[in-house]
């Protein structure tokens, strides 16, 4: 393995690419149209523009980024966390193609991607579960036959599903049929596959989760167990390394289980085996994501394990460099800074940054998907940038999470961190009463005070930068660096001209 092709974006593929320069291997970012100008694009050793159509999203594109891989002599594929780091038939088009796939094997993918076959499986190795169909409904009347069974709350669930898509909550019997119909929808239009399967939806739990990595041989290391409570809309806001608050037998219940699902498929690479807790304690498996966490950075600085540099290392075909359970080294928090104001529902904005100013300092980590002058473009991940404040305890790495937020400022769009602030004193995250008061509908249930949160914020779009260019090549990027006296229109048309040339470029 010597160069990885990123099937990935912002901040994820900015942290693949270190990672790849860490072990000496090269980076290949791909990038669509309107991310021309996104970081990543410049972590990377090269990029390459993603020529599709306007019928598919250009990274998830599959066809588009094996043709990427091929032409700029890329040997691997590192699938990030979307999309396609959990769809098998990426994954095995990857492998026909003559290259390393970084992530487990089709055949698992396939498997845990199935959240009923998942479900099986982890009844087999005695995991607790919520009570729930065997298979995909066939229709909306077999969810009201559930929920007259089984009582209300019901979760209806993409069985191909995940992050949050093709989920809807019936809390009332009429709601049932509109619920199905719609999750049918979107787990189709999301994930190409529309069958859905029915739980009973476990209410105000906590969500906590294993970090697991498999050496693909049925070796299996769980690195960690962390708490994902705080999230909006099923999507995880804030993560926390090592879960506090849990018992012993919570944790070992947690650990047990997730060494038992990653051992019965030989695991291979980095995976997330999820569960909830109940406000009476019951753990119960929730699902097994295969893909690289976005709240990996939490687990990495509390624990001292780099797991991307163990995604590389095990798809190399070289042994993990980490033995079961390392030990604890400290308490972790990350904070998902994402381009969304959370006085108005969490709804996304794409401004500009047009400023940037990062946390720095003992215990702070940032990990940044934006420049300031960048942007995120409409419609793609909001996520800016991660911040993850370490301590050696909770106590200690909250106080640090208080300054490095108090010495964040992103100027431009509306952000989470104002929540991130506003978090750090609410008691029931904080629990300085010693109890831990945050579930998975927290925000949207009980915490106040949102509103006040709300900024004006300023259109989107952004001046193109006066010095810093760059031109596309058969394909390849290219960037060129223009003095502010050479950066007129004259100068700008040759380089277009340039750009629709065979061959190198011209000597600027």
């Amino acid at each position: 393995m010597k160069k990885v092709l990123i099937a990935e974006r912002g901040l994820i593929a900015v942290r693949i690419a270190g990672a790849c320069a860490e072990l000496d291997l090269g980076s290949v970012a791909v990038h669509a149209t309107d991310d021309a100008e996104a970081l990543h694009v410049r972590a990377a050793d090269e990029a390459w523009a993603l020529d599709t159509g306007d019928a598919l999203d250009a990274y998830l594109d599959m066809d588009a980024l094996i043709v990427v891989a091929r032409r700029s002599g890329a040997d691997a594929v590192h699938p990030g966390c979307g999309p396609l780091s959990e769809n098998a038939e990426f994954a095995r088009r990857v492998v026909a193609a003559g290259l390393t796939w970084i992530g487990p094997t089709p055949e698992t993918m396939e498997t845990l991607g199935d959240k009923i076959a998942t479900r099986a499986l982890a009844d087999s190795v005695g995991a607790a579960l919520v009570v729930g169909t065997a298979g995909p409904i066939e229709s909306a009347s077999d969810a009201v036959v559930f929920a007259q069974r089984h009582g209300m709350p019901i979760a209806l669930k993409a069985a191909h599903g995940g992050g949050g898509l093709g989920l809807r909550v019936a809390r009332r019997l009429d709601e049932v049929a509109d619920f199905f119909d719609s999750a049918v929808r979107e787990s189709a239009a999301v994930f190409g596959r529309g069958e859905c399967f029915v739980e009973q939806y476990v209410d105000r739990p906590r969500h906590v989760e294993a970090q697991v990595l498999g050496d693909g041989r049925g070796g299996v290391v769980v690195v960690d167990v962390r708490d994902c409570s705080v999230q909006r809309r099923h999507q995880k806001l804030v993560a926390e390394s090592p879960a506090p608050f849990l018992t012993d037998a919570q944790r070992d219940t947690v650990v047990e289980t997730a060494r038992s699902i990653a051992g019965a498929v030989d695991y291979r690479g980095a995976g997330t085996v999820e569960f909830l807790v109940s406000q009476a304690g019951a753990v119960s498996f929730l699902e097994f994501g295969t893909a690289l966490a976005v709240e990996h950075a939490a687990t990495e600085q509390s624990t001292g394990v780099d797991l991307v540099r163990q995604q590389l290392l095990v798809a190399a075909d070289r042994p993990l460099e980490v033995g079961d359970q390392p030990p604890v080294l400290g308490h972790s928090i990350t904070f998902r800074v994402t381009a969304e104001d959370p006085g108005r529902g969490f709804l996304p904005t794409d401004a500009a940054v047009t400023a940037l100013s990062l946390p720095g300092g003992p215990g702070v980590r940032v990990d940044p998907g934006v420049v300031s002058g960048g942007a995120v473009p409409a419609g793609r991940d909001s996520l800016l940038l991660t911040v993850t404040a370490s301590g050696r305890d909770r106590d200690e790495a909250l106080r640090r999470a208080r300054r490095a937020l108090s010495d964040l400022d992103v100027v431009g769009p509306a952000t989470t961190a104002p929540f991130h602030r506003l978090l750090l004193d609410e008691e029931a995250f904080t629990a300085g009463d010693g109890r831990f008061g945050v579930h998975t509908r927290w925000i949207e249930t009980e915490l106040d005070g949102l509103d006040a949160l709300a900024v004006a914020t300023p259109p989107g779009g952004r001046e193109p930068g006066p010095v810093r260019s760059w031109i596309e090549v058969d394909g390849r990027r290219v960037e060129v660096a223009l003095s502010a006296a050479l950066a007129s229109s004259e100068v700008v048309a040759a380089l277009v001209a340039a750009s629709t040339t065979e061959g190198d470029p011209p000597p600027l």
